[in-house]
């Protein structure tokens, strides 16, 4: 019996603060578009559901290479963002700044996690 082939994935995880826009689903739809671009990730669907004016949106873009989420609180103007992708072709960093400039985050916290199996280091 042959092993898998390795898995090579990273988990980011971002806490935005100073955000704009967080109750406006359709702009969260175009932002979470854009930042799986520019990642070089591939969208099949993007779901949100929007509380109502005011209120935030939670949301998910589905990727071939796995997602991106959102969750917002606009009335704190806060957002919690995770980015799961696999393979190192893709670029976390490019995605997160997309989401970043995009709501106009002042303050970002943000770790990244490794995941996968076969592999010995992740970066």
């Amino acid at each position: 019996m042959t092993s898998p082939p390795p898995y090579d994935g990273r988990h980011l995880i971002a806490d935005l603060h100073g955000c704009a826009r967080l109750d406006d689903a359709a702009h969260v739809e175009t932002v979470l578009r854009d930042a799986a671009a520019a990642a070089g990730a591939t969208v099949l669907d993007v779901r949100l559901h929007a509380f109502g004016p005011g209120q935030g949106v939670t949301g998910v873009a589905l990727l071939a290479e796995s997602h991106i989420s959102i969750h917002s609180w606009p009335e704190t103007g806060y957002a919690a963002i995770d980015c799961f992708l696999c393979g190192r072709a893709h670029d976390l960093d490019a995605a997160l700044a997309v989401i970043v400039a995009g709501l106009g985050a002042t303050r970002v916290d943000r770790q990244v996690i490794a995941r996968g199996y076969g592999v010995t280091q992740i970066r």
